[in-house]
C-alpha cells in the first residue's frame, strides 16, 4: 500500500491511498482526522447544556459540546477541556456513552461521545477567535421532538440523544 499526501490542513490531512482489494488496484482519497470527544451534558435543573455554533456552510446549528482531541490526548481528558471550554460548566463525572465514525468510507474520525454528570457553571467560555457559541439550555423531550422533526442535524447530537433515550427507555 502507497499512501500519497493530497492535503494538510489545520484540523486534518487528505491522503490518497493506492493498493489492492480483492485482486484489484485501487485508490481511495481518506481526510484523516485525529477524531473528537463528545458531551451530552446536564445541568444542576436537568436541562441539556447544548451550543448554538456557527456551522459554515449550514448556518447556525444547535449541538452538543464536542472538540477535536490535541496530539496524544485521551477522549475523556477532551470531554473534560472541552465543556469548560465551550459551555464554561465543569463536570464531575463522565460516563462513556458511545464511539462511532460518522461518516465510513472517506473519514478515519471517530467520535467518542460521554455523558457529563454533576455538572456547574464555573467558568466564562474560553472560545477561539474563528468559534461563534451561545450555550443553550433544553428538556431532553424537546430535544428529541426536535431531532425527530428534522431540526437537528448534527450527527453527534443525535447520536448521543437518541442512544441516551433508548438506554433510558424515554422513547
Amino acid at each position: 500500500m502507497k499512501k500519497e499526501k493530497l492535503y494538510k490542513g489545520k484540523l486534518f490531512e487528505i491522503n490518497a491511498y493506492h493498493m489492492q482489494v480483492e485482486h484489484r488496484k485501487v485508490r481511495r482519497e481518506v481526510i484523516e482526522h485525529p477524531g473528537a470527544a463528545a458531551m451530552l451534558a446536564f445541568d444542576e435543573k436537568g436541562k441539556v447544556l447544548l451550543v448554538k455554533q456557527h456551522r459554515f456552510p449550514h448556518g447556525y446549528i444547535l449541538e452538543i459540546p464536542a472538540g477535536t482531541l490535541e496530539k496524544g490526548e485521551k477522549p475523556i481528558d477532551c470531554a473534560y477541556r472541552e465543556i469548560i471550554e465551550e459551555t464554561g460548566y465543569k463536570a464531575k463525572k463522565m460516563t462513556k456513552l458511545v464511539s462511532y465514525f460518522p461518516s465510513v468510507g472517506y473519514n478515519k474520525e471517530e467520535i467518542h461521545i460521554f455523558v457529563a454528570s454533576g455538572t456547574k457553571k464555573e467558568f466564562d467560555l474560553k472560545l477561539d477567535n474563528d468559534e461563534f457559541i451561545t450555550v443553550v439550555k433544553m428538556d431532553i423531550k424537546r430535544l428529541i421532538g426536535m431531532i425527530k422533526a428534522g431540526k437537528i442535524i448534527d450527527s453527534k447530537t443525535i447520536c448521543a440523544v437518541m442512544i441516551y433515550a433508548a438506554k433510558k427507555k424515554l422513547l
